[in-house]
């Protein structure tokens, strides 16, 4: 790992960086775990986002502390030696799921975007995903924090020009919130379950990325602004699809619907930020995996990482649907266990869990 210390701006745009997938430029994870609250929404966005600066700083503090090569570290540190392998496990096989279906969303894209092969799309995700990770962690984390910028400046743009068409009516959202189904009923937990199912994402990126902060007070002003972003980004989709909540729900990928509204133009720019984000999504899970794998210092890195590239591209090609259905659910349960892990080890730092302190006393944070 290189000896250049990341600034706290660095810090905060490789973490939104590495949360704001397809799933979130799309509009879909948005509507699913905020939107279909109507009114509601907003209260269980800045829930998440002050999650988000919360254990977004503690992975950051404990990388920077443990000198996290690796996401392990804090998984253990978290989840202890029993429950951290369980942990350990549901991320790492997520990672490679998710950059699956990373594969697949470009494939998907370029196909309905673009009327391009979906295979042309899969190769040139996972290759440009490849290049950069070759690069090393540093290359990563310029990558990632390149884009965001683009990323949030598109979101929020869009979503501006939405509201200002057609403003939100509270009337139609209240009417439209009342036949809404959401996957999980309450808000709050809603919230949490977003941040838990990102955190466990995004720990692969935040943990080394602590551990090359130029020191605690660049994680705190990171963190806070990388919460502060999500929450933005966030907050601006979730409007821009209660303008048109009816119709947007009924599409896939709301937000390119949305920008459809305004020109063919302004649609085909969006499905090339969909693809940005997927490019950074899919480089911080390459990275992960192969750094959960291998060292990477070493040269068996840079072998291993093609060949999970190849991997990851062949698995692209056979349909993950029900794979995908199926590991959300358990990467949800690996975050909640996660999340209760660095919650206790906070606490237990500060004194507030004196009942099981003794018995933790040696690995104290």
């Amino acid at each position: 790992m290189g000896r250049q210390k990341l600034s706290a701006f660095t810090i905060a745009a490789t973490y939104i960086g590495t949360v704001v997938g397809a799933g979130f430029a799309s509009g879909q994870e948005v509507l699913q775990f905020f939107t279909l609250f109507g009114l509601k929404s907003i209260l269980a966005l800045i829930l998440a986002g002050l999650l988000f600066v919360f254990f977004g700083r503690a992975v950051l503090d404990l990388g920077h502390r443990l000198r996290a090569r690796s996401y392990v570290a804090i998984v253990q540190k978290a989840g202890g030696p029993y429950l951290g392998r369980v942990i350990d496990g549901v991320i790492t096989f997520f990672l490679f799921g998710a950059l699956t279906a990373m594969a697949a969303g470009a494939g998907a894209i370029f196909a309905e975007q673009f009327g391009l092969s979906k295979i042309l799309g899969s190769i040139l995700i996972v290759a440009a995903s490849l290049i950069t990770v070759l690069l090393g962690f540093y290359g990563v984390v310029v990558s990632i924090s390149f884009m965001v910028p683009i990323l949030l400046v598109s979101v929020l743009g869009l979503s501006v020009a939405a509201l200002a068409s057609i403003p939100p009516d509270p009337t139609v959202i209240k009417l439209w919130a009342q036949e809404a189904d959401p996957a999980i009923p309450v808000w709050p937990l809603s919230a949490l379950a977003y941040v838990s199912y990102n955190l466990v994402l995004s720990v692969c990126i935040l943990a080394p990325l602590g551990a090359t902060a130029a020191g605690t007070a660049a994680i705190r002003k990171g963190a806070l602004l990388g919460g502060l972003g999500l929450f933005l980004g966030a907050t601006a989709i979730n409007l821009a699809i209660l303008t048109v909540p009816f119709e947007a729900a009924t599409f896939e990928i709301p937000m390119v619907y949305i920008a459809g509204r305004f020109s063919p133009l302004v649609q085909a720019g969006y499905g090339l930020v969909l693809l940005a984000e997927i490019y950074t999504t899919a480089v911080a899970n390459l990275y992960g995996f192969t750094a959960r794998v291998a060292d990477p210092d070493t040269a068996r890195f840079r072998q291993v990482a093609v060949l999970v590239a190849a991997a990851a591209f062949l698995a692209s090609l056979l349909g993950f649907s029900l794979l995908v259905r199926y590991l959300y659910a358990a990467v949800g349960v690996a975050g909640f266990l996660l999340l209760g892990g660095l919650t206790y080890g906070y606490l237990r730092e500060r004194g507030l869990a004196p009942i099981l302190a003794p018995a933790q006393k040696r690995n104290k944070i």
